[in-house]
């Protein structure tokens, strides 16, 4: 018999499910969990998206009193999600996400505070934990970003859009030209993907 998934994996929406689809980064967003159950969606505004492994350093999940390990499907999905690259044990991509938020929005170098601020007020709505959505031209949409077709979250892929399931990546339809999307990637991240941020992506998107 398989061993049953803990709920510690993330959607694009940012919801926090119990499902067997692998992680290819961790991350957190500060302590969620007592036991074994999530008891809460976030505990501040420092969401990371952080790497597997980093300088043979190991935690075992559920501990007490510390962080709630979290998992995502791939890079394009923890963006989505409102997570953004650690400083520490991403060092590079951090600083490769943050050249592309300055180039994207044209703004000043920010510091980490500022990111986890304004992604903050982007991913959900102030004082709740309701997920939101920007209308976005779908003609400005970079690869990596996702949107909501039909309730559901599809990534932005060239002139596709991949479907996100609980297994990982399912059909694809092609994407509109025209008109506004709904947008599940904060925009200040979209904003990042389109200046240049070397996003990863799964390889099962876009077969």
């Amino acid at each position: 018999m398989g061993v049953t998934p803990g709920r510690n994996r993330v959607t694009p929406m940012g919801e926090i499910v119990a499902i067997p689809l692998r992680g290819a980064w961790t991350g957190n967003r500060g302590r969620l969990h007592r036991g074994r159950e999530i008891v809460r969606f976030h505990a501040s505004d420092l969401w990371i998206a952080c790497a597997l492994e980093f300088r043979g350093r190991w935690s075992a999940q559920w501990q007490p009193r510390q962080f709630t390990w979290l998992y995502f499907h791939d890079e394009a999905v923890a963006l989505a999600a409102g997570h953004r690259p650690c400083a520490e044990c991403r060092r590079a991509d951090y600083n490769a996400y943050r050249a592309a938020w300055v180039e994207g929005l044209g703004v000043a170098v920010p510091s980490a505070k500022e990111i986890n601020r304004q992604l903050h007020g982007e991913r959900i709505v102030r004082g709740s934990h309701r997920r939101r959505l920007h209308r976005l031209p779908w003609a400005g949409l970079p690869d990596g970003a996702f949107v909501l077709i039909d309730d559901a979250p599809a990534l932005v892929l060239g002139d596709r859009l991949c479907e996100w399931t609980t297994v990982g990546y399912g059909d694809s339809r092609p994407r509109p030209a025209r008109g506004d999307a709904e947008v599940i990637t904060p925009p200040s991240s979209v904003a990042a993907l389109a200046a240049g941020y070397p996003l990863q992506i799964d390889a099962g998107a876009g077969r």
